[in-house]
C-alpha cells in the first residue's frame, strides 16, 4: 500500500484529498506548513508527495528542494498560480508533475498513479525466464518452452507485467484492478478471475495446479519465476 504525504494549508482540501485517497487504498500523511511538511517526509519517508506552494511559513518550492536534496520520492507540486515561469521553477527545482488549481479528483489520480509507476522498481533484468515460459518485459513478447510466442491479450500482458515487476511478492487485487483498470474497478475481483483463468490456460503445463501464476484467496496474486 503506497503512502502519500499532502502538504497543503487549505483544511477543506486537505480533508478531501485524505478521503479520496484512503478511499483508493492509500495510506495518507499530512502537513500543513513547509516546516512540518519536511519534518513529517524526512521521520517517515512516503511513497510520493503531495506539495502546494502556497504555505504560510514560506513557498512549497522550499519543501520541494528540501526533499530532492536526500530523496528521488515522486513529488507533485498543486498550485493556484498559472504561467509557464512557475511551472518551470517547480520541475527545475525537482518536481515530477505540476497541477493547476482548480483540478479534477480523477486526473490527480491519474497524475499520482503515473508518478507511482515510473518510481517503481525496474526488475533486474527485462527477461523473467521461468521453466515454463519466458517472460520480455521491453519487447512485451511471452513465448512457451519451445520458443513460440504466446498470444496474449493487451489486459493479460499488462496484468503479467505489473506481477513481473514485483515477481514473488503478493500482489493485491485492488492493486491489480486499479493499475490495469483504474480505481472505479477496485471491487471487481471477477475481472481478474477471468483473465488470470485465461493466463493459466495459455502459460502454465497444468492450469488446475499452477506453478507459476499463484493466488492467494482474497488477497491477491503472486508471480513465482
Amino acid at each position: 500500500m503506497s503512502e502519500v504525504l499532502v502538504v497543503d494549508d487549505d483544511e477543506p482540501l486537505l480533508r478531501t484529498l485524505r478521503l479520496n485517497f484512503a478511499a483508493r487504498g492509500y495510506q495518507v500523511q499530512t502537513a500543513t506548513s513547509a516546516a512540518a511538511g519536511l519534518a513529517a517526509a524526512a521521520s517517515h519517508p512516503p511513497d510520493l508527495v503531495v506539495v502546494d506552494l502556497g504555505l504560510p511559513d514560506g513557498d512549497g518550492l522550499d519543501v520541494v528542494t528540501g526533499i530532492r536534496g536526500y530523496s528521488t520520492v515522486p513529488i507533485i507540486v498543486l498550485s493556484a498560480r498559472h504561467g509557464g515561469p512557475t511551472t518551470v521553477a517547480a520541475l527545475d527545482a525537482g518536481a515530477d508533475d505540476y497541477v493547476t488549481k482548480p483540478f479534477g479528483m480523477d486526473e490527480l489520480l491519474a497524475r499520482i498513479r503515473a508518478a507511482l509507476r515510473r518510481a517503481a522498481p525496474a526488475p533486474a533484468t527485462p527477461v523473467l525466464q521461468t521453466s515454463s515460459f519466458r517472460l520480455d518485459l521491453s519487447a512485451k513478447q511471452a513465448t512457451g518452452p519451445d520458443g513460440r510466442p504466446v498470444r496474449l491479450t493487451p489486459t493479460e500482458w499488462h496484468l503479467l507485467e505489473v506481477l513481473a515487476r514485483h515477481a514473488g511478492q503478493l500482489v493485491e487485487h485492488r492493486t491489480l484492478l486499479r493499475e490495469v483498470w483504474g480505481p472505479k474497478y477496485e471491487q471487481e475481483t471477477n475481472y481478474l478471475r477471468v483473465h488470470f483463468a485465461n493466463l493459466r490456460r495459455k502459460l502454465e503445463p497444468d492450469p488446475a495446479r499452477p506453478r507459476h501464476i499463484r493466488t492467494e484467496p482474497g488477497i491477491g496474486y503472486r508471480l513465482e519465476p
